[in-house]
């Protein structure tokens, strides 16, 4: 189960709605071997496209050797889809390559509402995880 305070769920669905229709990216770090997201980082998708995102090289090179010095790692990875339901595809799920990170896609097809959803990508398997969101803390 993936447990995230109110803030950083609005902070990834703004991320996600400013992006449109392109598609968002980003991480939120949290201290090493915690599960707790706490730090949100926006990326920038270097596809800058509406059906693919893809992290700049140079930005996660920094983003990683950042979160090594604060003994951090990726709690969520998260990106949006923009025109399809907030489910992993086939290339979301050959690029996962944090076993132990809570997959987040926000699906921003609907002007009015928002999908989100938390998965497991373990070894090319999905599986998708209750969300449990925390208010004011």
């Amino acid at each position: 189960m993936l447990s995230i305070r109110r803030e950083l769920v609005d902070a990834i669905v703004a991320h996600a709605r400013k992006d449109h229709p392109d598609e968002a990216c980003g991480v939120i770090a949290g201290p090493e071997g915690s599960d707790r997201p706490e730090r949100f980082i926006p990326m920038l998708n270097a596809a800058r496209s509406p059906t693919f995102y893809e992290f700049d090289s140079m930005d996660l090179l920094r983003l990683y050797k950042e979160m090594d010095e604060n003994d951090e790692e990726p709690v969520v990875v998260y990106h949006s889809h923009t025109a399809t339901e907030a489910y992993p595809s086939r290339t979301d799920v050959s690029l996962a390559n944090e076993p132990g990170a809570h997959y987040v896609l926000v699906s921003t097809r609907d002007e009015d509402a928002y999908e989100f959803r938390s998965f497991r990508i373990v070894d090319g398997e999905v599986t998708e995880e209750e969300v449990q969101v925390i208010d004011g803390e």
